[in-house]
């Protein structure tokens, strides 16, 4: 059986590959404040605005590629048992052929009901006013803002508890309940920590097996990966 490897993800992978961070150093999202674009009290002052910010969005990822470090954390899998737990709204995992993608705040290239959460689409194009579900209500972008619950965090704290390995990418863990996440792992689960400018957050200061890696996504996870393979062929 496959030792089981779960990768938490943020925006630092996604930069790399040409997607702008969620926020900047100023608290903008690409020039717009986020609570206007990512609250559902933003959703209800302006709605055709909230859908004009992630249709420009959803271009945008349309046009980038999955860089390296999507493409190794695929070839982890031929070894481990792998899942992906991303924070990331883009498909850039799955398209770099990663089998098993937790998305923690929603999906860009989808749309839900705003009568009904459970209802979600497929959804490329531009998103506009008018575009209803199957109930007759305007789609939303199947998004998580600001104020709303994270469906999948139940599960992706199931996931972490079983991990024999973390691998942190692109994130920081300073946002809950994202960085929460690390308290379900076993205290003596390996942690790879792979950032340019790495901050150890609480739950990271009081683990004893901790690696971090102080590179860029797209250069310090072919490092991991690599370090895991050998581990795998040395047992």
């Amino acid at each position: 059986m496959k030792s089981k490897v779960v990768v938490l993800s943020g925006a630092g992978v996604s930069a790399e590959s040409g997607i702008k961070t969620f926020r900047d150093a100023d608290g903008l999202w690409e020039g717009y404040d986020v609570m206007e674009v990512a609250s559902p009290q933003g959703w209800l002052k302006d709605p055709a605005m909230v859908l004009d910010f992630y249709n420009q969005r959803r271009r945008q990822l349309l046009e980038v590629q999955p860089n390296e470090a999507h493409h190794t954390l695929v070839r982890l899998e031929e070894y481990y048992d792998v899942t992906i737990i991303t924070q990331n709204i883009d498909d850039l995992h799955e398209r770099a052929g990663s089998s098993k993608v937790v998305h923690l705040h929603g999906e860009i290239l989808k749309a839900r009901s705003t009568s009904d959460p459970n209802h979600i689409v497929e959804w490329k194009s531009d998103l506009n006013l008018g575009d209803l579900c199957i109930h007759k209500t305007q789609l939303r972008p199947h998004v998580v803002w600001f104020g709303e619950s994270v469906p999948m965090i139940e599960t992706a704290a199931m996931i972490t508890s079983t991990a024999d390995y973390v691998i942190i990418v692109g994130t920081s863990l300073q946002v809950y309940p994202a960085a929460g996440l690390m308290s379900y792992a076993s205290s003596s689960t390996p942690i790879y920590y792979v950032d340019p400018d790495p901050k150890e957050s609480f739950e990271l200061r009081s683990r004893r097996q901790i690696e971090i890696i102080p590179e860029k996504a797209t250069v310090g996870i072919p490092q991991v990966v690599q370090s895991l393979i050998e581990e795998v062929h040395t047992r």
